[in-house]
């Protein structure tokens, strides 16, 4: 049990000091360090409606929260104790909402630079890429890394919002380093991007390009 327990801590305690993190290069407004010539793709539209909503509602729940606990718990810790919860809990989200936001896709010279928050971030080079096509997928769960079998292909879905609307076919089996460790091989990437015709049209013209480099 020990075993399977401190990597489980260790990955939470991760991904604390990541939202802590994001929300602290959020508030400094600092602009993303890009190459010449890449271009940022968000993902965030799909979600921000969720946790707009959310964080709305924590806002509104801790000062009521705060009054029932107040005049019900006659214990006067349980208020500071739920008050630093409630607290943590909206925190938590905006650093969630941050992150979402400072690490868009990146598409440049060196290939699709897929992210999801403070966790996947991976680049695939042209070299390896066939193809990339728009198409919108509803996925059956939220998890934001997702196996599938497709009429025999392996494919590697980074999820947002339980969609996808990219798909990067690959020209062979390929594996790219999640935050667990190196995947299965792969030989297909799906991703969502808020705007994926602008994503295909920029990546498109790279892989033409590499397509060019190889034969000539």
């Amino acid at each position: 049990m020990a075993g399977k327990t401190g990597p489980l801590l260790r990955r939470a305690a991760e991904m604390e000091a990541a939202m802590w993190r994001s929300m602290y290069v959020w508030a400094r407004r600092k602009p993303l360090e890009l190459a010449p010539g890449d271009e940022t793709f968000s993902y965030l539209g799909v979600v921000k409606p969720i946790l707009g909503v959310l964080i709305a509602l924590s806002v509104v729940e801790i000062p009521i929260l705060d009054i029932i606990i107040k005049n019900v718990v006659p214990w006067q810790p349980a208020r500071l104790i739920m008050l630093v919860l409630s607290i943590w809990g909206l925190l938590w989200m905006l650093g969630l909402l941050a992150s979402l936001k400072i690490h868009p896709h990146v598409v440049g010279d060196a290939g699709i630079r897929v992210r999801m928050g403070a966790g996947p971030d991976f680049t695939v080079a042209w070299e390896q890429i066939e193809s990339v096509s728009k198409s919108y997928r509803s996925m059956p769960s939220s998890k934001s890394v997702q196996y599938e079998d497709d009429h025999g292909r392996r494919v590697l879905h980074i999820v947002a919002g339980s969609q996808t609307s990219v798909d990067v076919r690959l020209r062979r089996p390929t594996t790219v380093l999640l935050p667990q460790g190196e995947s299965e091989p792969v030989e297909e990437l799906r991703l969502y991007a808020d705007d994926p015709e602008a994503l295909v049209r920029k990546a498109l013209g790279h892989v033409k390009a590499a397509t060019h480099a190889e034969e000539g």
